[in-house]
């Protein structure tokens, strides 16, 4: 009997490293040449192993989650006669890899996955104990899947390894525990949210289409992640709306575009941003990023009623006739379904008018990663309580009510009612001399 030393083989170029997931044979065990041996994970696939020799498994010298450099014994192998002739063979053998993943699977896997890896001899942990390989923590990495949520996959295998296979299944069946909150212990006097079961009755089922999915994980996303607070305040629109109304047909006949509340608004927003820049930022774990632009993006209605967010690029340094042109275009491309990419990036700070659908007012869910969000209600004409040189009186006024909605991890009530009050006495103050 001869001792034959088993080596991790060459897996493909630039590949140096590989971890063993699984032996398929156990020491004592009879092995044929060509039979699988064992399986590995490299930082681009898993593959099955087989093995270039028959005989009689000696030692494993590693065990699962070992990572192994490329080349080095991981087993001996008792065989009998000469090995010699065997290692000819495979001296250039290469490891093909496991082919049973579809192709939707295989799409999954973005094409620079190699670039955004880790480095391969980094295994990682969870807290569940589950071990994650450099190839699992790519492809989590790259579909932007938290360690904790990967702890809450569920696995086929009998160990602790999150295989490749169960993360693809997991992403395919639309990442069900992606708002799951880790399990903790609890406090026996704690209040717990019942389990309950609702009757969802019967009807006709209407799938959401991409676009409403994606609202929707947007939103639960939000309302996860920020504390919303919101705040109100009521406003005077007369002296706008009496200007707007004795100037639009003028000016959209010197400038051939409509002139609507919206560049209003925006106008208004802009400025009040100017007076306080906190309210333009996002949260980055524990820090606050206050942005250098002001891009006010104005939620939208498509055709098919789902919404969307174009954006208004630097709106502080733009004019009414600027503004009024920019949002007629948006708003144009929107119904029209010819929105850009870059049409609705970079926004810092968005507006909702749901008073053009006869609201009141509302309470908006923020748009991540901003931190606040304004709705304006309907312009709404009744008589108001005003001061005037002779005292009280009595008058019809167009008023409206805006809501703020804020994160309260970066903005609190003195930041979020200053800025909603300051919006409101802008909008107030409009100048009805204003010169079109």
């Amino acid at each position: 009997m001869t001792r034959y030393e088993f080596k991790m083989p060459k897996l493909g170029e630039s590949i140096t490293d590989a971890a063993i997931i699984t032996w398929f044979k156990n020491i004592g065990d009879t092995i044929e040449e060509d039979e699988m041996f064992l399986e590995v994970a490299t930082d681009k696939v898993d593959s099955e192993v087989p093995s270039t020799v028959s005989g009689i498994v000696e030692e494993l010298l590693y065990k699962s989650d070992d990572v192994i450099k490329i080349g080095e014994t991981i087993a001996i192998i008792k065989t009998e006669g000469a090995t010699s002739s065997s290692k000819k063979k495979t001296k250039k053998r290469e490891v093909k890899s496991n082919s049973n993943l579809n192709l939707k699977q295989d799409q999954l896997r973005l094409k620079d996955i190699k670039r955004n890896s880790l480095p391969l001899g980094e295994m990682s942990e969870g807290q569940s104990g589950r071990i994650f390989s450099p190839l699992i923590i790519s492809i989590a990495k790259e579909q932007h899947i938290s360690f904790e949520e990967l702890a809450r996959i569920p696995v086929t295998s009998k160990k602790r390894r999150l295989k490749k296979s169960d993360l693809f299944q997991y992403i395919k069946d639309g990442r069900p525990c992606k708002f799951v909150q880790p399990n903790v212990e609890q406090d026996s006097t704690a209040y717990r949210i019942p389990q309950l079961k609702f009757d969802l009755g019967k009807g006709k089922i209407i799938e959401m289409d991409r676009m409403r999915q994606m609202i929707a994980d947007h939103m639960v996303y939000s309302k996860h992640t920020s504390p919303h607070v919101t705040a109100y305040v009521e406003t005077d629109l007369t002296e706008m709306v009496n200007w707007r109304s004795k100037n639009k047909d003028a000016f959209q006949k010197k400038y051939g575009e409509k002139l609507t509340f919206t560049p209003l608004f925006v106008e208004a927003v802009a400025k009040a941003i100017k007076d306080f820049p906190m309210i333009n930022a996002s949260v980055d774990g524990s820090n606050i990023i206050v942005k250098e632009n002001i891009n006010i993006g104005m939620a939208t209605a498509l055709p098919n009623g789902n919404l969307i967010v174009p954006v208004v690029k630097n709106a502080d340094q733009k004019s009414v006739l600027q503004l009024a042109t920019e949002v007629n275009e948006l708003s144009s491309k929107a119904r029209e379904n010819k929105l850009l990419g870059d049409d609705i990036k970079g926004g810092t700070f968005t507006i909702s008018n749901v008073g053009t659908f006869g609201s009141l007012m509302g309470t908006p869910i923020i748009n991540q990663p901003e931190v606040a969000i304004l709705a304006m209600g309907i312009i709404k004409k009744r008589p108001e309580v005003i001061s005037t040189g002779k005292g009280d009186e009595i008058a019809i006024r167009s008023m409206m009510y805006l809501s703020l909605s804020f994160d309260h991890r970066a903005v609190d009530g003195h930041l979020g009612g200053s800025f909603l009050r300051r919006i409101a006495d802008y909008l107030e103050q409009f100048d009805s001399n204003k010169i079109i």
